[in-house]
């Protein structure tokens, strides 16, 4: 196995792998489904229940998981505390992105911020039970920003919102 930056590094995972989906821990199921199927959009697939509900885009069998199993009633993580930073859902295109922007301010959710970081915009936000969550998308490859040598460049500016607005 060899070094690379004092890692180990084995043979790269096949490129094909994906994250297939999330499952959150939530204090009130209700509340919950309103944000990510109300608010975001997400639409129901399977419910058990007041105990969990699976939710997807497009109809694919979830995409995220929501249960109160080992949360009813709970509350968010400390800050300062180990756990999930954010979830990130990704948008087909800047208008779809534009959309999503949209839908949060029409219900007055608050975002945490918004940024150009070169290869993506993203917006970011809590749901009700305080997780991360990103809403970002992809710019195409050959826009990149890249340094001389082929590596990544990225960034994080400030997100013009207004321009993103009239996608």
């Amino acid at each position: 196995m060899e070094q690379k930056s004092g890692q180990p590094v084995s043979s790269p995972i096949d490129p094909r792998v994906r994250i297939g989906h999330v499952h959150l821990k939530v204090a009130d199921l209700e509340r919950a489904l309103e944000f990510y199927c109300g608010v975001l959009g997400f639409e129901l697939q399977q419910r058990f229940g007041s105990q969990a509900a699976f939710i997807s885009a497009g109809g694919y069998h979830h995409h995220i998981g929501l249960n109160t199993w080992e949360s009813a009633g709970g509350s968010p993580p400390p800050p300062r505390s180990t756990g999930l930073y954010h979830l990130a859902i990704l948008y087909p295109t800047r208008a779809t992105l534009a959309d999503a922007l949209r839908r949060v301010l029409a219900t007055g959710v608050e975002l945490d911020g918004a940024a150009d970081h070169g290869v993506s915009e993203a917006l970011y936000l809590r749901d009700p039970d305080g997780n991360g969550v990103e809403l970002y998308r992809d710019r195409p490859e050959p826009e990149w920003p890249r340094m001389p040598d082929g590596e990544l460049a990225m960034f994080t500016r400030q997100l013009d919102l207004g321009a993103l607005l009239k996608s």
